[in-house]
Order: structure tokens, then C-alpha cells, then sequence
């Protein structure tokens, strides 16, 4: 006696309802994560914004130290790259203080 194999059933094709429904379900869970994703964009970007805030208000100010400090520059550039030079040197030694401190 010889034993038959199992044929192999062909799988019928989904009904175009069920395409349907799968695809809906797709498009669902893309909504979710695109939700999902704004939400931590949101989250992360918020100390940014804040800062981007804070330096919109004070923009006339800026404007105003800007071109004053444009025009002390353009004035008497000498004066002022010594105090930049000045400056930068400062601001290394405190650094180096505090490592040395620390």
C-alpha cells in the first residue's frame, strides 16, 4: 500500500473587501505614527523654540548693540581687535582656572 501525500491547497486570493480593510488598517496605523512622532518633535524641539522666543523679543536691542558695535569697528578697527583679542585671552585663562581648580 502506498501513501499519498497531502496536496498542497492553493490559497484563495483575498476578496477585495478584505484588501480593503487591510489597507485601511495601513493607513490607520500610519496616522497613529505620524501623531506619535509629531508629539515627540514637539517635545524636543521646545527649548529651541523657547530660546528662539526669547531672542525674538529682544530683537530690537540686538539690532541697535549690533549697529553700534559695527559702527565703534568700523570707526577704529585697531581698538577693537584688541579688545577681542582681549577678551579671548580671558576667557581661556578663566577656562583653564577652572580645570586647574576643579
Amino acid at each position: 500500500m502506498t501513501r499519498k501525500t497531502p496536496t498542497t491547497e492553493r490559497q484563495r486570493p483575498p476578496t477585495r473587501q478584505e484588501r480593503k480593510a487591510a489597507l485601511e488598517a495601513t493607513i490607520e496605523q500610519q496616522r497613529i505614527d505620524t501623531l506619535v512622532a509629531a508629539e515627540q518633535w514637539h517635545q524636543a524641539i521646545g527649548p529651541l523654540e523657547s530660546g528662539w522666543h526669547t531672542l525674538h523679543r529682544y530683537r530690537k536691542p540686538l539690532w541697535l548693540g549690533g549697529g553700534l558695535v559695527l559702527t565703534l569697528v568700523l570707526r577704529k578697527p585697531g581698538k577693537a581687535l584688541r579688545l577681542a583679542n582681549r577678551v579671548t585671552v580671558s576667557a581661556l585663562a578663566l577656562k583653564r582656572l577652572g580645570r586647574i581648580l576643579s
